[in-house]
């Protein structure tokens, strides 16, 4: 018998350390790609009390001006530039790694082979997961798009002065109740922690951020009297960003994708020049996750691929609808995103236009559920399920 289940999601905002370091490697490698759109960028950012340093190996016809370029993060975000101190620790990409990028396995192996979808290596071996389901519009997890729309509620309730007092720091967490059928049932506990000023009173935080921040935020699943709302939970939030926690890049990965609701690979996107697959191969598989829960021919749906370093085409290619599947066994689907889209990285770069610069944009708030990045198109759908059918 099938009871009930709780699914929790959680999001940050842009002021979080960690993410405010994906932020400064995310517009490092937008300002490599806006001058050189061959850069090759593996960006690495730590954030703590008074220091910013910025390490990693970035191969460009364009030399970034990282100092400048973390100041006007810091600054847009919300933090005073002048209280940090900003390290450079930048080198070339490996000419060993470069070389099993810029001419594939295949090609080595056959020197004749003039494909330009074999052109570059996977940049690093890995495992990449796509997600996508039905119940929401997003084609996301319910818990997951609620939690961003928390994070960026809380963030454009302090830019706008909606809620005065408020500092850049600040989480969500959203947890709803499933019924037997997995379907979203109602809304269970809410956490939202935001960092206020030392003056702001704290009754009149929780007031403006429940009318402000939850009631717009929660629209697609109001609170029901039965719904726990925790505001600053520990209490005082003043002293927040890397003043009182160190921050690095790519830490938030299950906020970044798709909470508990599928596995993670390992590898993170942030910093990633489009070459590393663990970014471009992750966007790839939520491409397919998508068009596969467009077509219906799932509700729901994980994309698994996987890459070996140099080698152009994908090692594994696993679709697994969880039972869900309309048309066709899993196995049959995988044979069909192998025949409808391109998964080399070359491929993969091309149809997603990755070597456009718009990271800094992917890097809070997720990066998957908003139909701006081109990875959130289902306009594969029709030709898959022609594919199958």
């Amino acid at each position: 018998m099938k009871t009930n289940q709780f699914y929790t999601a959680e999001s940050v905002t842009e002021g979080h350390p960690d993410k405010l370091c994906d932020l400064i490697a995310d517009s490092v490698l937008d300002e490599c790609l806006s001058h050189d759109a061959l850069s090759r960028v593996a960006c690495e950012v730590l954030a703590t009390r008074g220091q910013i340093i910025v390490a990693g190996e970035i191969t460009s016809l364009f030399e970034p001006q990282i100092p400048a370029i973390a100041r006007s993060v810091l600054q847009k975000v919300g933090y005073d530039p002048a209280r940090y101190a900003i390290q450079c620790l930048v080198h070339k990409q490996s000419p060993d790694i470069a070389a099993g990028v810029d001419c594939s396995l295949e090609r080595r192996r056959n020197p004749s082979e003039d494909q330009p979808a074999l052109q570059l290596g996977a940049g690093d071996q890995g495992v990449m997961v796509g997600y996508a389901c039905s119940e929401t519009p997003q084609m996301m997890p319910l818990p997951v798009v609620l939690a961003h729309r928390l994070t960026s509620a809380l963030t454009a309730a302090r830019k706008t002065g909606a809620v005065r007092g408020l500092r850049p720091d600040g989480k969500a967490q959203v947890t709803v109740e499933y019924d037997e059928d997995e379907k979203p049932l109602r809304l269970d506990t809410v956490v939202l922690s935001a960092q206020h000023s030392p003056e702001k009173p704290m009754d009149e935080l929780c007031w403006e951020l429940t009318d402000k921040v939850l009631a717009p935020a929660l629209q697609a699943l109001p609170p029901d009297e039965d719904t726990k709302i925790l505001l600053n939970p520990s209490g005082r939030f003043v002293l927040g960003g890397p003043e009182a926690d160190t921050g690095l890049t790519r830490r938030k990965l299950m906020v970044d994708s798709y909470g508990a609701f599928a596995p993670h690979g390992g590898g993170a996107f942030s910093g990633k020049d489009p070459t590393k697959m663990d970014r471009s191969g992750a966007y790839m598989a939520r491409y397919i996750a998508k068009n596969l829960v467009a077509a219906g021919l799932c509700e729901k749906c994980q994309v698994t691929l996987a890459y070996a370093i140099g080698k152009a085409d994908p090692v594994m290619v696993e679709v697994d609808t969880f039972g869900t599947g309309t048309v066709c066994a899993d196995d049959c689907l995988a044979e069909a995103v192998r025949f409808v889209f391109g998964l080399t990285p070359s491929e993969i770069i091309s149809e997603l236009n990755l070597l456009t610069p718009r990271y800094t944009q992917t890097a809070a708030y997720g990066h998957f559920g908003r139909l701006e990045f081109p990875w959130e198109r289902t306009d594969q759908a029709k030709i898959l399920r022609a594919a199958v059918i």
